[in-house]
């Protein structure tokens, strides 16, 4: 079977659906090559920045392995902010949704989350409110968010920081992409 028959997914077979769904799974094993496709496209523009989004996702990953947070936060760091080569409107939900499957609640949160908390370093000089994170303020996550964004995110930014490089963190991301822990929830 080259192909299913179907052209209306109610009209499968449990035959074809077993057919599609290692070809399903070939699939998904290559979502790490296509993140790291999106962190080498944020090479390059600084956005006025003094480092690049891609240094500065190396540079937030290489701060929470350097603080010894566990693998797959150590990711999160590194991935945090891929969702700006498609959405810089809404990068936050962009990485997030790509991460949920892999990752715990915690992590997920703090990454859907980080734009807003990252805030608190920069809206009042936008006419915004700084602490417009503090909605979520009885969260059980907000605290891991202001961590994430005070500790790592924010002070990632530094040309002259020993970043480790991309090569590093391949294994990790591999690893925490291996296999989903939920599916559709």
């Amino acid at each position: 079977m080259k192909t299913v028959a179907f052209t209306r997914m109610a009209d499968g077979t449990a035959e074809e659906y077993a057919f599609l769904l290692p070809l399903y799974e070939q699939n998904r094993n290559k979502v790490p090559d296509a993140l790291f496709g999106l962190l080498d496209a944020m090479r390059g523009d600084r956005l006025g920045y003094q480092v690049d989004r891609y240094t500065h996702s190396l540079q937030t990953a290489s701060r929470a392995l350097r603080d010894g947070a566990d693998e797959e936060t150590v990711v999160c760091a590194l991935l945090h902010d891929v969702g700006d080569v498609l959405a810089p409107d809404n990068h936050s939900a962009v990485a997030a949704a790509v991460l949920r499957p892999f990752v715990s609640e915690r992590n997920h949160w703090v990454v859907l989350h980080h734009g807003l908390f990252q805030g608190y370093y920069y809206f009042h000089h936008q006419g915004q409110d700084r602490n417009a994170r503090d909605r979520y303020g009885d969260h059980p996550h907000y605290r891991a968010c202001v961590d994430f964004c005070q500790h790592w995110d924010q002070q990632s930014f530094d040309p002259n920081y020993p970043t480790l490089p991309l090569a590093h963190f391949e294994p990790m991301v591999r690893r925490v992409f291996a296999e989903p822990r939920r599916q559709f929830d």
